[in-house]
């Protein structure tokens, strides 16, 4: 996956942390956060977790390439498949949070 499509993919799940976050497309705050964390809190949490494991991967693969002796092949290999992995579970549970979007919103009243 290109790094255009991985930016443009993280900053549609920032985009609906933002949303989930509480702010309507008014403008209102809307108070939807349940004890302290809330889960805007846990969908921002997750959607930095998944940009440290991008950039560290990155970083590693970097110091690979310029021949840094401390850096294995097989540590850059765990460490990009890590990341892969995460974006992809990002992608799912953007995707599934769209949908349930949707759903609720042709929901019939």
């Amino acid at each position: 996956m290109s790094s255009p499509a991985i930016q443009s993919m993280l900053a549609q799940m920032q985009s609906l942390a933002t949303q989930a976050a509480g702010q309507s497309e008014k403008g209102q705050q809307v108070s939807t956060t349940v004890g302290e964390g809330g889960f805007a809190g846990e969908l921002q949490a997750s959607i930095q977790r998944i940009n440290q494991l991008q950039q560290a991967a990155n970083s590693k693969a970097m110091a690979f390439q310029t021949g840094d002796p401390g850096v294995e092949l097989n540590d850059v290999m765990v460490d990009m498949q890590k990341a892969s992995v995460a974006f992809e579970m990002g992608k799912q549970v953007r995707s599934r949070l769209v949908t349930a979007y949707k759903d609720i919103m042709n929901m019939q009243v």
